[in-house]
């Protein structure tokens, strides 16, 4: 028996700590509920306080009927008595008495219920300000696990080498090796189109001064030397008197 005992309360201590971790991987869930559910209430509590101030305002509807009543059997008992109509005018006031009572009753039941609005509305009030404080309660509460979360997922990617960041920076310095390599190939057949390539051996014959661009360079020289010469002998033979 003291071995079947000590299981079930170890069984109990498991589903207890189950429960406990349940209800702390899902805090903000619960929280949330329980404002909307309090909200809830505070809206029926609303529904419940119009429901009382309509009450009051028949009240007051009543309250006014009576005292016109009165006033209406007030008249018509003295117009009774000035006309010397004295037992008809004790049984109006008798019906005065009457409404007055009736109106001690409903100014009454409309206090009551007038008491019963302010305690609401102050009621109302105070838990609307309660919920608006743990709806900012809530916001704070979430984005700081948001941050928590974003916090715990970035030490989690730098905390090793084998990382989804680490790998990402690897990928990023192949690609850059990538890019070299090509550069480099791209120079190197450059330079070999430069040494092997028509081009090549026309620029060394060039500056060398062999082949025809040095002597249609020397040609065209000479001949504008002529004429520049032919053109200053005109000239001077112009400029000779006669």
């Amino acid at each position: 028996m003291a071995v079947f005992s000590k299981i079930l309360t170890m069984l109990r201590g498991d589903v207890h700590s189950i429960g406990q971790s349940i209800v702390d991987n899902n805090a903000n869930r619960i929280y949330e509920q329980e404002i909307v559910e309090a909200r809830a209430h505070v809206a029926t509590a609303r529904q419940d306080l119009t429901a009382v101030m309509a009450k009051e305002m028949q009240a007051t509807r009543e309250i006014e009927r009576l005292q016109r009543e009165i006033g209406r059997y007030e008249a018509l008992a003295l117009e009774a008595l000035q006309k010397n109509q004295s037992t008809l005018a004790e049984e109006v006031a008798g019906k005065v008495a009457d409404i007055e009572t009736a109106l001690v009753a409903q100014t009454a039941v409309r206090d009551e219920l007038a008491g019963h609005i302010a305690r609401l509305k102050d009621l109302i009030r105070g838990a609307e300000a309660v919920l608006r404080d743990h709806e900012r309660e809530l916001a704070m509460a979430k984005t700081t696990e948001s941050v928590y979360r974003a916090t715990a997922t970035i030490s989690s990617s730098m905390g090793n080498s084998g990382s989804k960041l680490m790998s990402a920076k690897e990928s990023l310095e192949r690609i850059k090796q990538r890019h070299q390599d090509t550069a480099d190939r791209m120079q190197a057949a450059d330079a070999l189109d430069g040494e092997f390539s028509d081009k090549a051996l026309e620029r060394k014959l060039a500056a060398a001064g062999i082949g025809d661009t040095p002597k249609r360079k020397a040609e065209v020289m000479e001949r504008l030397q002529q004429r520049a010469a032919l053109a200053a002998n005109a000239n001077a033979s112009a400029d000779k008197p006669l």
